[in-house]
């Protein structure tokens, strides 16, 4: 990705968080020059990854596949004495045409929250002993404490203010109902861990790689300079 279309989608979902009356951690509003100053009071934002993050997984079609997020809180399996923290939040921003492609976790389990803005779209299927796709077993779903079971495939809809709780090995994608507009999603789950507990089908990467044709305008989670 160009760090332009970085810098106008960090400004984009900022907007969304502005209109939606969320406020963010001082450490979400750091400039690049800012953090060159920051010292090791801030080593848990750097472990943990906190702050500003974009994902286009690595195919570069941003507009189609990926969306932007911040990690708000985290703990560290690698480091549990330092951060003992067993959860995380995160915010997420999409727009109508992005999508999330199919993908479980080992051993975290989430809540995925509509905050508000457009209709959430999120496929469900089981997984096979293998970690294939099971096509053919109905999903046990729980949407704010409600369970029901749903065909294999199933697109359940989350309206604002609704939720689903995504268990370990449970298969899910995410995008848009086309004409709902774009949506602010929240994330509440155990510690999230990007490099080992993500099981994409098919394979995906991660981060994008950047072309830098502007300065940037935050730093993303990964970009951080070492302590001063």
């Amino acid at each position: 990705m160009k760090r332009s279309e970085i810098n106008a989608a960090l400004r984009e979902m900022e907007q969304m968080i502005r209109d939606y009356r969320f406020s963010l951690p001082d450490f979400c509003h750091f400039t690049p020059e800012e953090w060159l100053t920051k010292g090791h009071e801030y080593d848990e934002v750097r472990h943990n990854l906190l702050g500003w993050d974009i994902t286009d997984y690595g195919l570069g079609k941003f507009d189609e596949v990926g969306f932007s997020l911040i990690t708000l809180r985290n703990g560290n399996l690698k480091m549990r004495d330092k951060y003992p923290k067993p959860y995380a939040e995160k915010l997420l921003y999409l727009r109508e045409g992005q999508y999330s492609p199919m993908h479980f976790h080992w051993t975290k389990m989430e809540d995925i929250i509509n905050r508000g803005g457009g209709t959430v779209l999120i496929r469900v299927y089981n997984s096979l002993p293998d970690e294939g796709l099971d096509r053919e077993s109905p999903v046990t779903i729980h949407v704010d404490g409600y369970e029901t079971v749903v065909p294999a495939g199933t697109q359940v809809k989350l309206r604002p203010g609704q939720s689903i709780t995504i268990y370990p090995t449970l298969y899910h994608d995410f995008e848009l109902e086309p004409g709902t507009g774009p949506v602010l999603l929240g994330e509440v789950s155990q510690v999230n861990d990007d490099a080992n507990d993500n099981r994409f089908n098919p394979p995906e990467g991660r981060f994008p790689a950047i072309e830098e044709d502007e300065p940037p305008y935050r730093l993303l989670c990964t970009e951080y300079p070492k302590a001063t």
